[in-house]
């Protein structure tokens, strides 16, 4: 009897398992697959007026997820230029994966999705950037069993894309790349209150963005 699986029971050995992703063991920094520019001094200032309106929220207690989409992804993707033409997001995107050699399927819906309409020369759209979120009170690693199953699909149609799993104001980035078997990379993990890591959170946010003018 077919068997179908929803995204939020999985573990990461269920991930492991299914789809077989492996993780590699090799350190990643996100210079290697990013050029980071320095912030302007009205990014910045853009940039302080977030963290301290998380801050301020943060302090006084637990962040749901939807509060962390209002106030700290939302105008984070708007300073990083994910609002930017050709970029286009999607929010709760249903999908679905057939594991081969098993009755199975993988159910879900997808955070956010960031897509680039600017590969019209082939019938694919690129994804530039898959987000899952938590609320504050969760640990960030929570996330990446369905941040890793929503990704993996896109390898169905691309060679690599970036994840991110958030709680708000801890960022992890994956990527993840096609490969027998597909490799993903965890990237150092970000913190939006500290002040140096949330400068790289963002030159991180817009060096993505900018990968919708060139399939990576």
């Amino acid at each position: 009897m077919p068997i179908t699986l929803e995204t939020s029971t999985l573990s990461l050995n269920d991930v492991h398992r299914l789809l077989k992703p492996q993780k590699t063991s090799k350190a990643s920094s996100f210079t290697e697959h990013l050029t980071l520019e320095p912030l302007t001094e009205l990014e910045q200032q853009d940039l302080l007026r977030i963290k301290n309106d998380f801050r301020r929220y943060f302090a006084a207690g637990k962040v749901s997820e939807g509060l962390i989409k209002f106030l700290a992804i939302a105008p984070l993707m708007r300073l990083s230029g994910f609002y930017d033409v050709p970029v286009r997001l999607t929010m709760e995107d249903a999908f679905a994966i057939s594991i081969e050699d098993e009755d199975t399927k993988i159910t879900g819906r997808m955070d956010i999705l960031a897509l680039s309409n600017t590969q019209a020369k082939t019938a694919n759209t690129f994804w530039i950037l898959v987000l899952e979120t938590k609320n504050s009170s969760v640990d960030v690693f929570e996330g990446l069993p369905q941040l890793l199953t929503y990704a993996f699909k896109s390898l169905e149609k691309q060679s690599s894309v970036w994840g991110l799993a958030t709680n708000g104001h801890r960022y992890q980035f994956v990527r993840l790349e096609q490969g027998n078997p597909p490799i993903y990379k965890l990237m150092p993990l970000l913190n939006l209150i500290q002040s140096d890591d949330s400068i790289q959170l963002v030159q991180v946010l817009k060096a993505i963005c900018q990968l919708e003018n060139s399939v990576s």
